[in-house]
């Protein structure tokens, strides 16, 4: 089943509007597809205005910047230790945008999308 971003069908009363007009494409949305941690894998979708998103299904590298020095590097990612999207990722290592992990240089907290995005940047924590 399509997810679309429209009004609701019905009013507060339990009414039903007036269908204003057709589904359009703009109005849908796409299914969450968790980041794991594996070898990077990135698949191509086309979005609207023929541009091209890049979605990344797996990785095990992020950018990672320190905010005392604002020098940014390419780390691996060791696990996932937090996430406040769902206590489930944690277990599954899905990465999502908020989530803590453990990089080689100390805990790093995702600022990016992922799944949007096409690639993992995160910010040092100082523990």
């Amino acid at each position: 089943m399509a997810i679309v971003h429209k009004r609701s069908k019905r009013k507060k009363t339990g009414g039903l509007y007036n269908k204003q007009r057709k589904r359009k494409k703009a109005d849908f949305g796409s299914d969450f597809i968790p980041v794991k941690i594996a070898e990077t894998k990135i698949k191509q979708i086309r979005a609207l205005g023929a541009n091209i998103k890049n979605r990344i299904l797996r990785t095990n590298k992020a950018n990672v910047i320190d905010p005392a020095t604002g020098k940014s590097q390419v780390v691996e990612i060791k696990s996932v230790l937090e996430n406040r999207a769902n206590p489930n990722f944690v277990r599954m290592n899905i990465i999502t945008k908020g989530a803590t992990i453990e990089t080689e240089l100390g805990n790093a907290k995702i600022i990016s999308r992922p799944g949007q995005h096409g690639s993992v940047n995160a910010v040092l924590v100082k523990k």
